[in-house]
């Protein structure tokens, strides 16, 4: 059992990273539309640029996300039998949106769109997850916390300094 669990830290936690999945989803929606707009219109140019835009983002933000996630925030629901097989589930949906990451690297046209579209729906389901079942189990727990797992780890909770330390104002010291 955590000591001293800080309800008021969990939940701007849940907050921090609820929000920084929110942004990120808004953000590979854009991604993807400028995409399939540009396959849409033939417009080779226009496709390559989009398909560039969306690696790059794929690449420095999502990939990063992930890995991020699967150290601290997985670590601890993990070891729990009640957790074990989400994180599982959650770890195998990793491996598949890497996969359409190299695919979309190698593809064109409408294979390209398609890896797109399959990665944006894919990462919103699994935001989804996280959102709904994964870190309302951590906060729940009276062994585990999400503010702890998430502190400074800034591409669970955003990049900016200022949300940063809106995120980790209240949990204390070191980390």
């Amino acid at each position: 059992m955590i000591e001293g669990k800080d309800a008021a830290a969990e939940a701007q936690a849940l907050h921090a990273v609820e929000s920084h999945h929110a942004a990120m989803l808004k953000h590979l929606d854009g991604l993807v539309a400028h995409l399939i707009e540009a396959v849409e219109a033939r417009n080779a140019a226009a496709e390559g640029a989009a398909r560039a835009a969306l690696l790059d983002w794929c690449e420095n933000d999502l990939v990063p996300h992930a890995l991020a996630e699967e150290g601290p925030l997985y670590g601890g629901p993990r070891a729990t039998p009640e957790g074990r097989l989400l994180v599982e589930g959650m770890l195998a949906e990793h491996r598949v949106i890497l996969g359409l990451v190299e695919e979309l690297r190698t593809s064109a046209g409408l294979s390209a769109a398609m890896a797109a579209a399959t990665i944006q729906r894919l990462f919103a389901l699994h935001l989804d997850k996280e959102n709904g079942l994964l870190m309302p189990f951590i906060v729940d727990s009276p062994d585990l916390s999400l503010a702890e797992a998430v502190r400074g780890l800034h591409q669970l909770v955003g990049g900016t300094e200022g949300h940063h330390a809106e995120a980790h104002g209240t949990g204390g010291s070191g980390g």
